[in-house]
């Protein structure tokens, strides 16, 4: 059960999340905020030399995969070599074989993902019914459309999920090896798949998750979907990078921004 701390929307400590899949104790909102912040903001020095340079330089990139992913415009038209690309900003670069086996996999994936699209009905994927996450409702559910599009992180399926989030970040969760091994454990009889166990949190955290969704919507001037922000706070938590985003984010100017904004609203 969520723990509330306080619910008060002037005040900068709100709901704490109860995650899980990320870990034993409650998240704290604010600690939630700031990893956001790290990941969107952080950057990491890295020492430069190009073919023309006699020595390198020290120059700052980002420490996490916001602008290679998040920040991207979303491709127009059918799924294509552009959204390889934006998967590949999430992932990392793919070998030859690998890029043609993704570009082939995005070629075959749209009747399903039209299929999850119109069962879907316009629903965010927070909103859906238990039912949609159970084999109980089975055949055609969103949960069994999930599963066929890709169920364990391999390589090819986590790209193609990246991809088709990046389209419907409202609906589409993203996989990768890290968030699946701390979702497993949590899976419950009758789940359809991995999906299930972020749909559960996602629900039982759902003020807690709005008040983040636009606190972070306010802060970067970019939405993250609720289901972005669990895939993110989950694999910052799994990877043992939680702490360094958190460090990072609170030296950001949004986050010296939004608590003199809370201080101010104290007064």
């Amino acid at each position: 059960m969520t723990r509330t701390v306080d619910q008060r929307p002037d005040d900068a400590v709100r709901l704490a999340l109860d995650l899980p899949s990320a870990g034993p104790e409650p998240l704290p909102w604010n600690t939630a905020l700031t990893a956001v912040l790290g990941y969107a903001r952080g950057r990491r020095p890295l020492r430069y030399r190009s073919p023309i340079e006699r020595e390198g330089r020290w120059v700052q990139v980002p420490a996490f995969g916001y602008d290679r992913f998040d920040a991207r415009p979303v491709p127009a038209g059918p799924l294509a070599d552009d959204d390889v690309l934006v998967a590949e900003g999430l992932h990392g670069r793919l070998d030859p074989a690998g890029w043609t086996a993704v570009r082939d996999r995005l070629d075959r994936v749209p009747p399903i993902a039209d299929a999850l699209v119109e069962r879907a009905a316009g629903r965010p994927f927070w909103e859906l019914p238990d039912d949609e996450l159970s084999v109980l409702g089975e055949p055609g559910t969103v949960g069994a459309h999930l599963r066929t599009l890709a169920e364990l992180p391999g390589p090819q399926p986590r790209y193609v999920l990246a991809a088709l989030h990046h389209r419907r970040p409202e609906l589409v969760p993203l996989l990768n090896r890290a968030t699946w091994l701390q979702a497993v454990p949590h899976l419950r009889e009758g789940d359809s798949g991995v999906a299930a166990v972020p749909h559960r949190e996602l629900r039982a955290n759902a003020p807690a998750f709005a008040a983040l969704e636009d606190a972070t919507a306010e802060l970067l001037g970019r939405r993250l979907t609720r289901l972005r922000l669990h895939d993110l706070l989950l694999w910052l938590a799994g990877t043992l990078r939680l702490t360094t985003a958190v460090t990072l984010g609170e030296q950001t100017e949004e986050w010296l921004r939004w608590c003199a904004g809370r201080a101010g609203a104290r007064r």
